[in-house]
């Protein structure tokens, strides 16, 4: 567990240092603990998520880094690879191909990766995946952006 912590805590620092040199996220540590982690991910541009901000739920073991995070959106989203009611995510690095090379600021990126190119082929939102699957782009494109509008655009006030 010291290991996972001094870990957490030069990633910690990592992020503090570099807050501007990636304006696509913002990671955010638990002030009372350091394995709770959220973040705020920009919807990529050029795809339905563009314009919104996703927040995500990090919860990472005590094994750290050898075993990699679990983490969730907490904002809902309509895509393939994200369960719509729990916001898992399947992502190949969140289980069978993690390494300890990856960080929390990487996990993101790869995140923002997958949402700009779903995978249909193992989907936890079926509805979605069917949608791309099928050939029916345009659906599949104007439901993940009505969801967007709705659930992680920030609100005009």
């Amino acid at each position: 567990m010291q290991a996972s912590r001094a870990r957490l805590f030069k990633e910690y620092k990592e992020v503090q240092r570099e807050k501007s040199a990636d304006p696509d996220i913002q990671l955010i540590c638990d002030d009372s603990n350091i394995f709770k982690w959220t973040a705020l991910i920009k919807g990529p541009s050029e795809t339905p998520y563009e314009g919104g901000v996703f927040q995500l739920a990090f919860a990472i073991p005590e094994q750290y880094p050898l075993l990699p995070p679990q983490v969730r959106f907490l904002t809902k989203t309509f895509h393939p690879n994200v369960h719509f009611k729990t916001g898992e995510i399947c992502l190949d690095i969140l289980k069978n191909a993690w390494s300890p090379i990856w960080t929390l600021q990487s996990v993101c990126r790869a995140i923002i990766a997958l949402m700009a190119h779903p995978e249909p082929d193992s989907p936890l939102n079926c509805d979605s995946g069917n949608l791309l699957r099928s050939g029916d782009i345009r659906g599949y494109q104007s439901m993940a952006r009505m969801y967007t509008r709705l659930a992680a655009m920030p609100k005009k006030g």
